[in-house]
């Protein structure tokens, strides 16, 4: 699970948590090792940098603060995108929650996959990435071969049992489900507004 200064605590530490109880060994590297501040919240320390790609079960990537998805982006030395291209092709599944997504098409990982993200950042996906196609409805994961990418925030506690079911079987995602007590019933109902444009910030030099 590749972090960055801005990443958003609930892509992070919601599946984690998921994955904790399904017996997963889940590392975090850091683009820059050390302090990282998630965004608008705590810091945590990872003390792992980046360092060469390591064969795995699955690659997550999580959402961020724009800015700081702008910034990996368009990074000249793509430090980050080159981690996640050499990461993802040795990995059995590549995997990205909220706008993990933008960061996993700027590496040219979405490229003919159906993918879906965050509702806000859609409009960015279709008109900067137009090798991949968005999933229609809004799902909160969306499973296309070994891609499996998750909606917005929260959705990550969807998709994190989905992939536990991919990588064991029905019965663990069920133990998971139950050990976390993970039953939503959320108090409020809502829907998905219709977005035309997208927070993310202008590329730099604009």
């Amino acid at each position: 699970m590749p972090v960055y200064q801005g990443v958003d605590m609930l892509d992070v530490c919601g599946p984690y948590e998921m994955f904790r109880w399904a017996g997963f060994e889940t590392d975090l590297v850091a683009e820059v090792p050390g302090t990282v501040q998630f965004n608008g919240g705590f810091s945590f320390d990872v003390p792992a940098g980046l360092g060469t790609a390591t064969p795995c079960d699955a690659l997550w990537v999580p959402g961020g603060d724009p800015e700081s998805l702008s910034r990996i982006i368009h990074d000249p030395g793509s430090t980050y995108l080159g981690f996640l291209a050499s990461q993802a092709a040795v990995s059995r599944y590549v995997c990205s929650v909220c706008e993990g997504a933008l960061l996993l098409a700027a590496a040219g990982l979405l490229d003919g996959y159906q993918v879906t993200t965050h509702w806000a950042f859609i409009p960015y996906l279709l008109e900067h990435y137009l090798s991949v196609k968005v999933a229609d409805g809004h799902p909160r994961f969306s499973l296309d071969r070994d891609r499996l990418t998750g909606g917005g925030i929260s959705a990550g506690l969807d998709e994190a049992p989905k992939l536990i079911e991919l990588l064991t079987d029905a019965a663990t995602a069920r133990d998971v489900q139950q050990n976390t007590q993970y039953y939503p019933d959320p108090p409020v109902a809502s829907q998905i507004p219709n977005q035309i444009t997208s927070p993310m910030p202008a590329p730099p030099g604009n």
